[in-house]
């Protein structure tokens, strides 16, 4: 997933309450350094996530469709069986390596690319569906919305996907995130509330919505499992330093043997965004 500019007005999924336009005040993070993790935890979208994108007749049997800021393409490898002929792009080699490894153990056929989103190209009219799932806010959306309009048929839409832990309404998700706020105090994907995704002005050139959605999921886990969900997050895994890194990983286990049992639920939301050309 990928660092960028931004239009005038970004999104609130991630950047509410940052005046300066940044995530994480500048701090550099990389997702291929966690990409083992990242393809071991990251993979928690419920059945509901998915039914919702079906919902709307996308990323079905007959389409050809593009995940950009694909990961380890837990997107296109969860909807593979609905027939659907996927492309993944990410500008991280591990991640891409991971997408691939994981989809060919599966007997998945799918096509993946190490490219950031602003250097995509493809031919005019290549894609029914362009899909952005929890990645839409690091492009630089001047440079990337006028190329994906040229890669979309005319009557092709573009999806942004999102999910997020809710921390005011869940003890453990809120303990959490008190945790990585003390190891990265800049980090700007704290404080998350239901809302719906809030497009760049600039997308609006080009793009209408058609559709939105915002709704609550109860998502499984264990500590494990969790403590490896949080690890894996921009503000842990994809920044601290290994010296930081092994300090979190003692202490958010800890926290979870006093706070939390075995097995229990996290309260997120998840938010899509539906447009089409003008």
């Amino acid at each position: 997933m990928e660092m960028s500019g931004y239009c005038t007005r970004m999104s609130k999924v991630k950047m509410k309450n940052n005046t300066k336009m940044s995530i994480d005040s500048g701090k550099a993070f990389d997702f291929g350094r966690i990409s083992e993790d990242y393809a071991g935890y990251r993979d928690i979208y419920p059945k509901k996530f998915y039914d919702k994108i079906l919902e709307r007749n996308l990323c079905i049997k007959g389409q050809n469709v593009l995940d950009i800021g694909t990961g380890t393409g837990v997107l296109p490898r969860n909807m593979y069986i609905y027939g659907a002929n996927f492309t993944g792009t990410d500008i991280a080699e591990n991640q891409i390596a991971y997408a691939k490894k994981l989809s060919e153990e599966c007997g998945m056929n799918i096509k993946y690319m190490t490219v950031s989103t602003e250097d995509i190209y493809f031919p005019d009219k290549s894609f029914d569906v362009i899909t952005a799932c929890q990645c839409f806010w690091y492009f630089k959306h001047e440079k990337v919305m006028p190329r994906l309009a040229k890669m979309l048929k005319p009557d092709g839409k573009l999806l942004i996907l999102y999910m997020a832990w809710l921390p005011y309404e869940d003890r453990v998700a809120g303990a959490s995130e008190e945790l990585v706020l003390k190891y990265s105090p800049d980090w700007s994907g704290k404080g998350e509330t239901k809302h719906p995704i809030e497009i760049p002005d600039c997308v609006y050139d080009i793009f209408e919505m058609v559709y939105h959605d915002e709704y609550d999921l109860k998502v499984p886990f264990t500590r494990e499992s969790w403590h490896g969900r949080m690890k894996t997050c921009r503000g842990v895994g994809a920044s601290l330093s290994e010296e930081e890194l092994t300090e979190w990983d003692t202490e958010h286990r800890d926290l979870l043997e006093k706070i939390a049992p075995e097995e229990f639920e996290v309260l997120h939301y998840a938010a899509l965004a539906e447009l089409k050309l003008k």
